[in-house]
């Protein structure tokens, strides 16, 4: 055993406040998410809507604040006048972006009545693939204006009275990627997202709206793309988007768990791409970062392209997460909550069956993939201040990165419930590792408990037979105190949660 690692946490050096909204999820018409996932008339939990209620149950338990809906790709194609009204009456469509059949069954009102059951807000995109801002305020108009137009009176007639009031709003999808409906220049993006959004706020006010920054990294436009979007939009827009996924698809697993190193990298260049332009604008207004697709996703890759299109809901990105999957999702969790003070918003990419963290069967069963757990105890426990990371580790040098730090951590103060909650993953490969975590700045510290997520499989899968092969245990009994420094013991490849009464 040795003790590689430190944190010093003060608690006057702050970060910044997270908005509850950094745990937010995604669910878009694509694959099971919603039909075989949120939604599923005939299965015995489902309720008088069609809502399944054991996802309901287990969406609540993650306290998911935000989800975004319905795209995606999906976005760039889609009338969202085709998903409202009586059921009968909808439209079956070519869905191009995932070239299956989308039956219109669930749509906004629906999407909108399943959030008020999980406990969440809902985030609404707007197509600026295949629309313009016409659309996109009419969508407004429809959600969110109270009555006496013919627009909301219509939402009226379908049954909802009291506007809908979604708050943010999302200015089209991945505008940079050929592969979407409607790909546009950055220009041509940046003027279409600006008359949008003048449009949208125009007729609420109230609402807050994300422009699309680049879809990754990898992009030929980025960051480029980023300045130029926020040239034209930077008045009338509050965040920009990021989008990320990462893969172990050569088996370079150290390499794979250092992924996070690559997100922190995202995240600052796009902070001072934005800090640029407000410079050059003599803006005295900050640009925030919502970063509203991000996960693991590889998995599945070759099995989607064995799917026969124009199907309704086939089984697509239907990743089954290992447990060195769910480490990668903790350090991208932490790399989210480093930053706390410019993302104010992220989705995890998905919810429910696509790339997502509960899977369920068709008729049958729904379970906790390995990466639930992570992504639950940051969103139960990650509610308040994020302090200074001061963390000294040691190191190690892969193919893809150097200097990784064998220990990735971070603390968030939460004041008015008197605790603080040290977030940690240990990624050494065979060794335990000792963290010394000092709480000199606050009196009378004391440990509530250590939460372990480890493995002596890093393949090792939950399944609907096996739902529970990957779960939280305590590590309680392996954290020492010497004066006001603790020493938690983090078993070898190894998620932790660390939560202290202070």
């Amino acid at each position: 055993m040795s003790s590689a690692a430190k944190i010093k946490i003060e608690k006057d050096f702050q970060v910044g406040k997270v908005d509850p909204r950094l745990f937010g999820s995604f669910i878009e018409h694509l694959g099971r998410a919603v039909y075989g996932g949120l939604y599923e008339p005939g299965h015995p939990s489902a309720d008088e809507q069609g809502f399944r209620t054991d996802v309901l149950e287990l969406v609540k338990a993650l306290q998911v604040p935000i989800v975004r809906y319905p795209g995606g790709n999906f976005v760039s194609g889609y009338n969202w006048e085709d998903g409202v009204g009586p059921i009968g009456q909808r439209k079956r469509r070519l869905e191009l972006a995932w070239r299956t059949i989308e039956p219109n069954t669930f749509g906004l009102n629906e999407f909108v009545d399943w959030c008020r059951k999980a406990g969440s807000e809902p985030m609404m995109a707007v197509n600026l693939g295949t629309r313009g801002p016409n659309e996109a305020r009419e969508l407004v108009e429809y959600a969110n204006h109270p009555s006496g137009t013919y627009l909301s009176d219509l939402r009226i007639r379908h049954g909802y009275r009291e506007p809908h009031r979604i708050r943010t709003w999302c200015l089209g999808n991945e505008m940079d990627g050929p592969w979407q409906i409607g790909g546009k220049t950055a220009s041509e993006y940046g003027r279409i997202a600006l008359e949008s959004a003048k449009v949208m706020k125009w007729v609420d006010p109230s609402i807050e709206l994300v422009v699309c920054g680049s879809s990754s990294t990898e992009m030929p436009t980025y960051p480029e793309w980023e300045a130029t979007v926020l040239e034209h939009t930077y008045d009338h827009v509050d965040y920009i988007s990021l989008h990320r996924y990462y893969g172990n698809r050569d088996g370079d697993t150290a390499s794979f768990l250092a992924s996070s190193l690559d997100m922190d990298d995202f995240i600052h260049t796009v902070i001072a791409t934005a800090d640029y332009v407000k410079a050059k604008k003599r803006s005295k207004k900050k640009m925030y970062l919502s970063f509203d697709e991000w996960n693991v996703w590889f998995h599945s890759n070759d099995a989607d392209k064995k799917i026969e299109p124009w199907q309704i809901a086939p089984p697509q990105l239907e990743d089954v997460y290992t447990f060195e999957d769910a480490l990668v999702v903790g350090c991208m969790l932490i790399s989210l909550l480093k930053r706390a003070d410019r993302v104010k918003m992220a989705c995890l990419a998905q919810l429910v069956n696509v790339i997502a963290p509960i899977m369920t069967e068709n008729g049958g069963r729904a379970w906790r993939q390995t990466i639930y757990y992570p992504y639950m105890h940051a969103s139960v426990y990650g509610r308040g201040t994020v302090l200074v990371p001061l963390v000294q580790s040691s190191k190690y040098d892969c193919r893809k990165y150097t200097d990784v730090p064998h220990v990735e951590a971070v603390a968030v103060h939460n004041g008015e419930a008197g605790e603080l909650t040290v977030f940690a993953v240990n990624r050494h490969l065979s060794d335990a590792l000792g963290l010394d975590i000092d709480l000199r700045s606050f009196e009378n510290a004391s440990l509530i408990e250590h939460i372990e997520l480890t493995s002596d499989d890093l393949k090792a899968v939950n399944t609907a037979d096996n739902p529970d092969r990957v779960k939280p245990v305590s590590g309680t009994a392996r954290v020492a105190k010497e004066d006001a420094v603790f020493t938690a013991q983090l078993p070898k490849a190894s998620w932790n949660v660390l939560r202290f009464k202070v």
